[in-house]
């Protein structure tokens, strides 16, 4: 019997505004889609938190017991900016800003997305489908929604005809938006007199001379539109009704209610069980953004070649502190936050390395079991980690009790104690012990920090020699030291 048989997972469904009981479609399997990123820039927090957010899910179901196929696409065409349907490809801006070819900027930072999830330690998901490489199927649902009256042509571009669709089902259902408000309150655009009404979208948009990115099509060279990929690459691999859909929650609109609309409009029936959306991410209290200089990119963490903390922060503390907040709230970084989570990280590593010299006794006085029950109804209730990492503090509790022989376990309990706090931490939240690898990073900082003292001796005694000796070896060895009115810190390269 698989674990999800005894289990009774609730997960929140943006459609409904409730928790769900979750029933998968098919016994046993759960078919899982996430957006992805659009691949012109480094991928930023906030979207790292979105993906970390759905490994989670990811995670849990697969330890329940499920077979998840899990789809999460990368957009390498036709997302344009501000969302919109006129101006410029994101990536074909990059492309012509970097005078590379489109394809450059596409593997450039798709590769530099893997490697930060990898980092973040994220399991890499069942497939990994591009726009560019699903052009003919997002063409052929292009010509089931002209079949079905959803769709017209204008001067080589294709709409979807909200207004038509409206007429016989609920265009804006998951946002909560009503389509009479969205029609009164819609500014004129550039481009809108190809449009029958301001809220129609592009299925297909014609391709100008200049643009790079183009397919032939059956009404002429373009390039599909941002909402149409997923909906073609979605139901390609996980069908036309599927169990999850995932996203951050700035795609509820348009991108997820344009995805809702086309599939309706192509197959005549809604194509997701449960919609579910992770909040965002801000730092210092503001939203990120890079043209503020509130922003900081994960690698910056890591390395600690940043503003805005006090030092370098491994990827497990900072996949540590995303999941100490739960997916659907919105979770505040900063230094102290993060300092906060680097301490409670390693308490729990250290609890979970000191369990393994536990000695088992004759007798129980530890209720392990109901531990654990508390440590499943957290997850059952919409993926809740903050109260797992709750519970799972509560199990740190258990190992020094265990350890300072105030407390007991016999041999099976002890085991089945030992394999739920590891599976709970490593397999389900995701992390790594990072700590207890030989020790080595409390190792470095500390010869790192009495290198500072000793620079900051000789500063005080106007050695500047060797003030400047200790700097430049340490940068010849990749760590770099920055100093500030607070003191002296730094950075490994």
């Amino acid at each position: 019997m698989q674990l999800y048989q005894n289990q009774h997972l609730k997960i929140y469904n943006s459609l409904s505004g409730e928790k769900e009981t979750f029933i998968a479609l098919h016994e046993g399997s759960v078919g899982m889609y996430v957006c992805g990123p659009t691949v012109y820039s480094n991928v930023h927090l906030g979207n790292c938190r979105t993906f970390i957010s759905f490994d989670l899910v990811y995670r849990y179901l697969k330890h329940l017991g499920y077979k998840v196929r899990y789809v999460r696409n990368i957009t390498d065409v036709g997302h344009i900016e501000d969302d919109a349907d006129e101006g410029e490809d994101k990536i074909a801006k990059k492309a012509r800003l970097e005078k590379l070819e489109p394809m450059e900027i596409v593997q450039q930072y798709s590769v530099d997305f893997h490697q930060i999830l990898e980092l973040f330690n994220n399991l890499p998901p069942s497939i990994e489908p591009t726009a560019t490489g699903h052009i003919i199927e997002q063409i052929e649902t292009i010509k089931e929604i002209f079949a079905n009256g959803y769709a017209y042509e204008s001067n080589g571009s294709v709409y979807f005809d909200v207004v038509k669709f409206n007429e016989g089902h609920d265009y804006g259902k998951l946002s909560g938006r009503n389509l009479d408000d969205m029609l009164s309150n819609s500014r004129e655009l550039s481009g809108q007199d190809e449009k029958r009404n301001p809220a129609d979208f592009a299925l297909w948009k014609k391709a100008e001379p200049e643009h790079i990115m183009r397919w032939p099509s059956p009404w002429g060279d373009g390039f599909p539109g941002w909402h149409l990929e997923c909906t073609a690459m979605s139901t390609k691999y996980l069908g036309n009704h599927f169990d999850i859909h995932g996203g951050g929650m700035d795609l509820k609109f348009p991108h997820h209610e344009c995805e809702i609309a086309q599939n309706e409009a192509a197959t005549g029936q809604s194509p997701v069980n449960y919609w579910m959306h992770a909040n965002m991410l801000t730092l210092n209290g503001k939203k990120m953004s890079k043209s503020t200089g509130n922003n900081i990119l994960p690698r910056e963490i890591f390395t600690g070649s940043n503003d805005v903390l006090s030092k370098a922060f491994s990827p497990s503390v900072a996949r540590f502190f995303m999941l100490q907040a739960h997916y659907r709230s919105v979770l505040d970084f900063s230094n102290d936050a993060i300092v906060a989570s680097e301490k409670g990280y390693n308490k729990l590593m250290e609890a979970l390395e000191t369990l393994g010299d536990v000695a088992a006794s004759a007798t129980s006085t530890l209720d392990i079991e109901t531990w654990k029950k508390a440590c499943y109804d957290a997850m059952n209730d919409d993926f809740n980690s903050p109260i797992l990492i709750a519970q799972l503090f509560e199990g740190v509790r258990f190992v020094n009790l265990l350890k300072d022989n105030k407390e007991t376990l016999t041999a099976s309990d002890l085991e089945s104690f030992t394999k739920s706090i590891n599976a709970f931490a490593f397999d389900v939240l995701g992390l790594r012990d990072e700590k207890g690898q030989d020790g080595s990073n409390d190792k470095l900082e500390g010869v790192v920090n009495m290198l500072i003292e000793m620079r900051k001796e000789a500063r005080a005694n106007k050695n500047f020699a060797l003030s400047d000796q200790i700097r430049d070896r340490l940068n010849d060895l990749g760590i770099e030291l920055k100093d500030s009115r607070e003191g002296t810190t730094f950075s490994v390269n």
